[in-house]
């Protein structure tokens, strides 16, 4: 008994310890600054943003680097010289100049990648919240996805609402902790639309890849035009934020288009959208391609996906509320498939990689559990944090073929590195990525750095005028409302009404369509 008693009082001892350190650890991020505090902290903030070159230690932070081979830290630094980290690890020695980041309590880690997202369509936030897709599905809702946004408003866009489009949707995911994004552009109504968008890019200096896609009967034709316009305009150089690819249909012409150009493609990739057999035979199919949500495609396509290196992007959140079909986690891991993950559209859902982390953790576990239950005797393998946030972080960096610039904390490696705070919806802290996955949210993004630079410092996001930006948002929205004959309400469900077959659909004219309920 007596031992018992000392053990139980040890581990209770030990335990104490613990949430006494752990109080200490975290008091920086929960206390109340002083005035004078709240000063100094203003005053870094100006200085990080005119740092110009100078060394940034974030010092004394919780640190999450994701590479296995620096290692994960409960109070480290890390060294940003010019755009790239010079080093990760315990109290480093600070050079001449540094400005130096009290990062205590901070969790420090990769930004997020967002490996899928129609930025133009975020000035038409929510507006179908309740549409399903629309495409191959055989009764649907008057408005849907396709009716709605492709054939009644990206007809209307004009180059003004591109740009702030992307600017809104960078700035959104920058305050948010995704630093970098594939945009697959859909809006290529002329060049002057396309230059729009890569204008709204820039402005607003978040890395992204970009993916020109020309649609309709001309694509052919004009994708290797413009790609090769793009190149000398804009994407000259790879040592840069932006970079180039081909947003494209799944078939042997588009992927030597691509090729020809010497661009990665991003495919959004949907059984029955395609004929797989002929992709699969094609021999093009290889690293250098992106397949954009893998629902309801063959097991042949899948294993040549595989074998040929191919990157998946799954967008959970989107295939589970617009009619995908489940999001084919599962799929993926069965081959050993580490798939990225996407946001898609934000008329539909949020853009923020904590939504698209829970609805991938969640699903595949519930999938996985749900085996068990019914009694299979070697059920998958449970997703674990630590998983989902790679998958958001590395493996998103690995789509965009930016690995060796981005995705984890290593040193040569450039600094897209988020600061998350642990106060009120995650004190104590007892396990660092459960805590990102499963109980933190966009107010937990506290800092954002882009290749070294300050994006969003304490909660600000740096040098943006959000008004402004709002006010231009709001301008654009009222136009292609305007524009497009568009009946919205408020408070109402935006897609009720019967379900209409294909044929149904078909046989409505353009103003019943707009009219819509």
């Amino acid at each position: 008994m007596l031992r018992e008693k000392i053990s139980v009082n040890l581990r209770r001892d030990a335990r104490r310890g613990f949430l006494k350190r752990s109080a200490g650890l975290f008091a920086g991020a929960a206390a109340i600054g002083s005035r004078a505090e709240a000063q100094q902290n203003a005053a870094m903030g100006e200085r990080l943003a005119k740092a110009n070159g100078r060394p940034i230690l974030l010092k004394d932070g919780i640190v999450l680097s994701l590479d296995r081979q620096v290692g994960d830290f409960a109070k480290a630094d890390v060294l940003i010289q010019g755009k790239k980290i010079v080093a990760v690890g315990p109290n480093l020695a600070a050079p001449a100049q540094t400005l130096v980041v009290n990062a205590a309590g901070m969790i420090v880690m990769p930004g997020f990648v967002d490996t899928h997202h129609h930025q133009y369509e975020t000035v038409l936030r929510g507006i179908i919240a309740d549409a399903m897709w629309g495409s191959n599905q055989d009764r649907l809702p008057l408005r849907n996805y396709t009716s709605v946004l492709q054939q009644t408003f990206t007809p209307v866009y004009t180059p003004a609402d591109v740009r702030i489009a992307e600017l809104l949707a960078s700035l959104s995911q920058i305050n948010d902790g995704v630093t970098t994004t594939v945009d697959t552009s859909q809006v290529q109504l002329t060049a002057e639309h396309t230059d729009a968008s890569i204008a709204g890019l820039k402005e607003s200096g978040r890395r992204c890849l970009f993916a020109y896609g020309a649609g309709g009967a001309d694509a052919t034709r004009r994708n290797p035009l413009e790609l090769a316009r793009l190149r000398k305009q804009y994407f000259s150089s790879d040592d840069q934020l932006l970079t180039l690819a081909m947003n494209a249909a799944v078939t042997p012409e588009m992927f030597e288009v691509a090729r020809a150009a010497g661009v990665p493609s991003v495919s959004h990739c949907q059984g029955g959208n395609f004929n797989e057999p002929a992709i699969i035979r094609s021999g093009l199919m290889g690293p250098d391609h992106e397949y954009i949500h893998c629902t309801r495609i063959g097991k042949e396509m899948f294993k040549a996906i595989a074998d040929t290196g191919g990157k998946v992007s799954i967008a959970a959140a989107i295939e589970m509320q617009m009619g995908h079909s489940h999001p084919p986690l599962q799929e993926c891991l069965d081959l050993g498939i580490r798939p990225s993950l996407s946001v898609d559209v934000e008329c539909n859902m949020t853009s923020d990689s904590f939504t698209q982390m829970r609805a991938a953790y969640t699903w595949q576990r519930a999938m996985a559990n749900e085996r068990t239950i019914q009694g299979e005797k070697d059920p998958p393998r449970l997703l674990t944090s630590r998983d989902v946030i790679e998958f958001a972080t590395i493996e998103g960096a690995k789509c965009t073929h930016l690995d060796s610039k981005i995705g984890t904390l290593t040193p040569g490696k450039e600094a897209d590195i988020i600061m998350l705070t642990t106060g009120l919806n995650v004190t104590p802290l007892h396990n660092v990525p459960g805590a990102i996955v499963t109980l933190m949210d966009t107010s937990n993004v506290d800092s954002v750095f882009i290749a070294g630079k300050v994006r969003k410092w304490q909660g600000k996001l740096v040098g943006v005028d959000v008004q402004r930006i709002l006010q231009e948002a709001n301008k654009a929205a009222e136009g292609l409302i305007a524009r497009a004959n568009y009946s919205n309400s408020l408070f109402d469900t935006c897609c009720s009404g019967p379900l209409l077959s294909a044929t149904e659909r078909a046989t409505l004219s353009p103003e019943q369509v707009k009219r819509g309920r």
